[in-house]
């Protein structure tokens, strides 16, 4: 009977590795709790100071600007910065206000019906070059706004539109992105066989699109809104090459003028141009609350789609 001898284990193997847990598995180290909560904290309190720091500046008088003191709970001045940013230049800032809800509120409501319809027929209609055309929507998407302002521009002085509410609004009706949306969106919530018995029936096309895809596609069609209301709301760069006349002007080309303004008209204005700045964000605050629901719903049925 010969006796077996053990062998043995080689160095790298004689003890298990302390990377290793109880169970044989590797632990893979992963951040606390705490450094999670303070890294979003950090990014947090940077990502909101700024817009503390206006709301505070608007509300404050100019010389507490001007010294520094905008953080602390005096010398505040609101009812007079009011007073004073509505009535400056006969109430210039209310026709700011009031151009901005036009360009936005016509060229958002009108521009996303225009992009729910061409999603609809890249989605739903076939025709020679579909998807040619669509690679060209896509390629829209690529090209920043900035580089086509001064084409735009030629063309809106070739047709004599230059400094009127047109050359702001036309261009705000195309959004390749909401294009390539309203498709994704009519691919999931409209079924083709829903259009097939609408056929059946002897319903026109027109009459299905209306009554039967912008009802299934009205979460996509508050989602398109509220981008493009967003963007044009904000926008800058387009008003400021069109447009030379003061009343013409958004309330975001407003408050950039009445900033150069400072150097004649004094620091007192400081505070008035913080708290324009304030209102002027207020109605994409109300606009996102109220159709907060949609905007919601569309976003999760564009991503499981």
């Amino acid at each position: 009977m010969s006796l077996s001898r053990t062998e043995p284990a080689p160095s790298g193997a004689a003890a298990p590795s302390r990377a290793r847990g109880r169970s044989g598995r590797r632990r893979i180290w992963t951040p606390s709790r705490a450094a999670v909560n303070t890294l979003l904290l950090v990014v947090s309190f940077y990502t909101f100071f700024p817009l503390v720091w206006t709301v505070f500046a608007g509300a404050k008088t100019a010389g507490a600007v001007q010294t520094g003191d905008v953080l602390s709970l005096r010398n505040f001045n609101i009812v007079g910065n009011l007073r004073l940013l509505w009535s400056f230049q006969d109430g210039i800032y209310g026709r700011w206000f009031l151009n901005s809800l036009l360009y936005a509120g016509v060229g958002a409501g009108v521009g996303a019906l225009i992009c729910v319809a061409a999603g609809y027929a890249f989605d739903k209609y076939e025709f020679p070059g579909k998807e040619r055309l669509f690679g060209l929507v896509l390629l829209g998407v690529l090209v920043p706004s900035a580089a086509t302002t001064l084409p735009l521009y030629l063309l809106a002085a070739k047709a004599g539109l230059v400094n009127t509410y047109f050359a702001v609004l036309i261009p705000s009706l195309v959004n390749p992105f909401g294009v390539y949306l309203a498709r994704v969106f009519s691919a999931g919530y409209v079924p083709n066989e829903t259009l097939e018995a609408g056929r059946i029936d002897g319903a026109s096309e027109l009459a299905m699109f209306v009554k039967l895809g912008l009802p299934m596609l009205r979460s996509g069609y508050t989602t398109i809104l509220l981008f493009q209301f967003s963007a044009i709301w904000n926008g800058f760069f387009l008003a400021l090459v069109m447009l030379t006349d003061q009343h013409l002007f958004p309330v975001s080309l407003g408050i950039y003028e009445l900033n150069t303004s400072l150097s004649s008209e004094g620091p007192a204005l400081l505070p008035v141009v913080m708290l324009g700045s304030v209102v002027a964000i207020l109605p994409l605050v109300v606009i996102f609350i109220s159709l907060q629901r949609f905007w919601r719903a569309g976003l999760t049925a564009g991503s499981v789609k």
